[in-house]
């Protein structure tokens, strides 16, 4: 099969033949039709972010295309498996080997295609649906009436996240860096929309908490945020760390977020178990029940910002890089 292989450090892709991969037991061969792009896709191009062990060195979080095989060895392992079918329009969270013309996978982390939706606009949905749902809701807690500040708002986590929130009938805050990305979140149902090159985002969320700060923050920065995301916090308040655009490393004022019996929480999706507690499969069943219905709905949808052929992968990972896009990449095969 062909795929979008990483040539050296700068992220220079070539578009080439590799091995095919094989179904083992309990997972999906996938015919891929598109595959979404993420931040995190970004770093492992660079070197930055090496797949876990025994994952595909191919890069790719999630994909959408349509079942090709099932394996099998009569194990347990098949029981997932076997609620597909070969031809099944289907999308995928992935630890690796987005970007290739097939994917191995395991079935637990397979989601049919919800009705209405597109399959291409489908690729967009794994990552950072399962990204949202896990961090905010079964980490954070958050719920109806309580307010959340999204930084990148119009990212493709930031625009899936406010949806979610305002699903849940949270109130919604986000961050972004220009007017046009703080009017897509506010047409996505943000109340606030803060300019973070021109704004306070703490004054902004005190102002419109009446004090009180907000109850989850859900951060793609890191360090460069710490303090003031420490400081627009309520009491008891939860700030999930996901990214680290602002680096790994800063100072915590421990008394601050104690005085609030506040929260620091970082995770990563990625690296999470397949099976067991807090694993993938886990996630991905959650996201099933409760969220899958919403998108068939309409009522939640991926924003796809851009897509492009999967051989112009470099390009996309410039587009990203360049913050130009408003909502998410999506790469896609013929």
């Amino acid at each position: 099969m062909f795929a979008a292989t990483v040539s050296d450090s700068t992220g220079t892709f070539t578009w080439g033949e590799v091995p095919d991969p094989v179904a083992g037991p309990g997972e999906l061969l996938i015919d891929v039709a598109a595959a979404g792009v993420n931040r995190a896709d970004l770093l492992q191009a660079r070197g930055r972010y090496a797949p876990p062990p025994g994952a595909s060195d191919i890069i790719g979080l999630e994909c959408s295309g349509t079942v090709a095989a099932i394996g099998g060895s009569g194990t347990d392992a098949d029981d997932a498996a076997r609620g597909f079918a070969v031809g099944d329009r289907v999308c995928a969270l992935l630890a690796g080997g987005g970007y290739a013309e097939r994917v191995a996978v395991p079935a637990v982390q397979v989601l049919p295609v919800p009705p209405g939706l597109g399959l291409v606009d489908a690729a967009g949905l794994p990552e950072v649906v399962c990204t949202v749902w896990s961090n905010l809701v079964m980490t954070a807690g958050l719920r109806a009436g309580r307010w959340l500040l999204v930084h990148g708002g119009a990212s493709g986590i930031g625009t899936m996240a406010i949806q979610i929130a305002r699903w849940l009938g949270a109130r919604v805050a986000a961050t972004a860096g220009t007017s046009e990305k703080c009017s897509a979140a506010l047409d996505l149902g943000a109340e606030i929309a803060i300019d973070y090159r021109r704004e306070d985002f703490v004054m902004r969320v005190m102002e419109a908490t009446r004090g009180r700060g907000t109850d989850v923050i859900l951060d793609v920065v890191g360090a460069d945020y710490l303090s003031r995301n420490i400081a627009a916090l309520a009491d008891g308040g939860r700030l999930v760390v996901i990214g680290l655009l602002g680096g790994p490393r800063a100072e915590l004022d421990l008394s601050a977020l104690m005085a609030k019996r506040a929260g620091v929480i970082g995770t990563q999706l990625r690296t999470r178990p397949v099976t067991g507690d807090g694993s993938k499969a886990e996630v991905v069943a959650a996201v099933r029940e409760r969220i899958w219905p919403v998108i068939a709905s309409g009522a939640v949808r991926p924003v796809i910002g851009r897509r492009l052929p999967m051989r112009e992968a470099e390009r996309a990972h410039q587009l990203l890089r360049g913050g130009s896009v408003i909502g998410k990449v999506v790469l896609t095969l013929p």
